[in-house]
């Protein structure tokens, strides 16, 4: 399962939303339960079904028709390694392994987990900078859905949820953003400590207790109660906005007063990535964290956001796997995507050829 899925780029990593060079994605999330029926962590199997038939009912009377709900009986250990990759479910997902689901739609930009922590979680997910589109999304299939199902919601504490800090609007929004520029001048602390102490969690790659790698780095709100959608959405969007501004100034210093042993990075990272024949997943996102700063800051030519943003997928255990159709150990995966970063690479037009500066050209 999920093979060709692993074989073709999603919409959402595109690289062409609203200020792609430095947000990679973003992603809203919504919690709800149905009303009068217990959390999953205490439901029983028999109610745990009665939900999962539930939402399959309501899922088809509503407009988004493309995309289809796989029950976790149906999801072995490597797909759901690979669903965790993908960013479609969270790594808690599937603890009981039985009773739950998730719905992914065609271009994966909607995805629903079905008896995780709470009975749904609504996610929506868009390239690049874009919070309000996202919300509208999941807003809009919430809409559709409270037609047919009854959510659990408190007049004083608003929708109720599993976990304490999702009680009032159950909305959770983040981005996932590439920080090099904040990095290399030593400002990361400064700006962890900055957005954790506006009350806004700073996390890695894959989210809650993941390691950063490839100066990506996960920002997302934590509470909810008390407070509306718009605030909660205008505060991450100020926080993203003024990371974005603090990552270009950072980009700026480092090109003016650094520029050849930048490039030099630059350029070292795509050698090795062109002809390595050993390559280990963090050793990947690290070499393409220099690549992508490469390509914003227009120093490799045609490489694209759209290429970077496939290898970096595509090279993760799970998805290598299912690339390839087999399973692997560690070391066969090590060079199996040495072997796939090559020819990815190679098959760029002009494998990445620098773009000809001012003084070049005057020559």
């Amino acid at each position: 399962m999920f093979e060709e899925l692993a074989k073709k780029i999603t919409p959402w990593l595109g690289g062409d939303g609203p200020q792609a060079a430095i947000v990679l994605s973003t992603r809203v999330r919504l919690a709800r339960n149905l009303s009068g029926l217990i959390f999953p962590a205490r439901a029983c199997m028999e109610d745990k079904q009665r939900i999962l038939d539930l939402v399959k009912t309501a899922l088809g009377k509503c407009s988004l028709k493309s995309g289809h709900l796989v029950s976790s009986t149906e999801i072995e250990g490597l797909d759901r390694d690979f669903l965790v990759e993908r960013h479609l479910i969270s790594p808690d997902f599937m603890r009981e392994k039985d009773g739950q689901g998730v719905f992914i739609s065609s271009d994966e930009s909607i995805s629903i987990m079905v008896n995780e922590e709470d009975h749904l979680r609504i996610q929506a997910l868009k390239s690049g900078f874009q919070l309000k589109e996202c919300y509208q999304a999941v807003s809009f299939l919430e809409r559709e859905l409270s037609q047919y199902l009854k959510f659990e919601h408190d007049q004083q504490f608003g929708y109720l949820t599993s976990c304490p800090t999702n009680v009032g609007t159950g909305l959770r929004g983040s981005i996932l953003i590439h920080l090099p520029g904040l990095v290399l001048t030593r400002r990361i602390d400064e700006f962890i400590g900055r957005v954790s102490k506006a009350g806004f969690a700073v996390r890695g790659f894959y989210g809650e207790g993941s390691e950063v790698a490839g100066n990506l780095f996960q920002i997302s709100n934590q509470n909810t109660l008390g407070r509306s959608e718009e605030n909660i959405l205008g505060d991450l969007e100020g926080v993203a906005l003024k990371t974005i501004e603090d990552e270009e100034v950072a980009r700026n210093a480092i090109f003016k007063d650094a520029r050849e042993e930048i490039e030099d990075k630059i350029w070292r990272s795509y050698g090795i990535l062109r002809h390595a024949r050993l390559l280990s997943s963090t050793e990947v996102m690290n070499l393409l964290s220099a690549l992508r700063l490469g390509v914003g800051r227009q120093v490799l030519e045609d490489l694209s956001l759209p290429i970077i943003n496939e290898v970096l997928f595509l090279c993760q255990p799970a998805h290598l796997q299912k690339y390839f159709n087999k399973q692997m150990n560690s070391q066969e995966r090590d060079v199996s995507r040495a072997e796939l970063v090559r020819s990815k690479l190679s098959s760029s037009k002009n494998n990445g050829r620098k773009r000809k500066g001012r003084s070049e050209e005057q020559n």
